[in-house]
């Protein structure tokens, strides 16, 4: 029996210094890949002395991906986990490790950008910027220091964590938990794919159906109102109680598109892309003909 192949802590910290680059080479075909795919180099060599399941390695790793950078660090754990059992033997195929990356990355880019972007960066920004506003050099290298001292050990111990987690996940792949956690992830990942949709995706028909003449109670008279902040006041009143903004009710095709399902051409969008890309088209093209469709849509008024 060959000896098995185990990835040393020295393998796992070039991996992880290698991801700090993971947003090096983003691209809007496949986002992060390229990043990912450098992280993972260490790992493969060690895992894959033969050229061509090194070549195949690569290749299954430039899928898509797409996170917060640093929370990506247990995601990446959990992966060279699967690629070492996969490397010695182990039933752990390319789905399985595509669908516990895709299941992960998007709950905890949830988790990341407000930890991160919107707590701990603003914290230790104020903390430097009351230094430096008051003379001290200190101000800016104590933000640099901290915030990467912060973010350096949060990269690392998390992706031990997710190395760890991983190899106890595919201890039991007789057991089919590997199947299930992938499976589950899997399902996760597309559930909040497709919550994103009505967040990320906007699409507006302009196109006028109607244009009635409201009662002449229904709008708000602009010039009948006090001059000042006091008709500031009255206007948001009268606005807050049903009237309209303007004497007459403006029924837009998208109007009525999201009266009766809201969401529905953003969705529809996303499965025609979705069709597009099973059917084989290069995202590539896909993407300019939507640049395309938006700039013609635009100049004859329908978008």
């Amino acid at each position: 029996m060959a000896e098995k192949i185990t990835l040393s802590k020295k393998d796992r910290l070039s991996c992880a210094l290698r991801s700090t680059f993971l947003q090096g080479s983003w691209n809007y075909e496949r986002m992060q890949n390229g990043g990912w795919a450098f992280a993972m180099i260490p790992a493969i060599r060690k895992l894959y002395p033969n050229k061509e399941d090194q070549k195949a390695a690569l290749k299954r790793h430039l899928e898509f991906f797409n996170t917060q950078p640093f929370v990506a660090s247990p995601v990446l754990g959990v992966t060279l986990a699967l690629e070492e059992e996969r490397a010695n033997g182990a039933p752990v195929d390319d789905v399985a490790i595509q669908g516990v990356k895709i299941g992960m990355m998007g709950p905890l880019a949830g988790v990341g950008d407000p930890v991160f972007w919107f707590t701990v960066r603003p914290i230790l920004g104020a903390l430097g910027a009351s230094l430096a506003m008051n003379g001290n050099i200190l101000g800016p290298i104590l933000f640099f220091v901290l915030f990467n001292a912060i973010r350096w050990a949060f990269m690392w111990y998390t992706q031990e964590f997710g190395y760890k987690a991983g190899s106890k996940i595919t201890e039991d792949l007789s057991g089919g938990l590997l199947q299930k956690i992938t499976k589950g992830a899997s399902i996760l990942g597309m559930f909040i794919l497709g919550a994103l949709i009505q967040r990320w995706v906007s699409i507006n028909f302009k196109p006028v159906v109607s244009t009635v003449k409201l009662d002449d109670k229904a709008y708000i008279h602009w010039d009948e109102l006090a001059a000042g902040g006091e008709g500031i006041k009255q206007a948001f009143m009268q606005y807050s109680s049903g009237m309209s903004l303007t004497p007459d009710k403006v029924t837009t095709l998208q109007s009525n598109f999201d009266s009766l399902l809201p969401g529905l051409m953003p969705l529809a969008l996303t499965l025609l892309c979705m069709w597009l890309l099973k059917k084989n088209v290069s995202p590539i093209v896909i993407i300019l003909g939507l640049f395309v469709v938006g700039i013609v849509g635009h100049l004859i008024g329908l978008l």
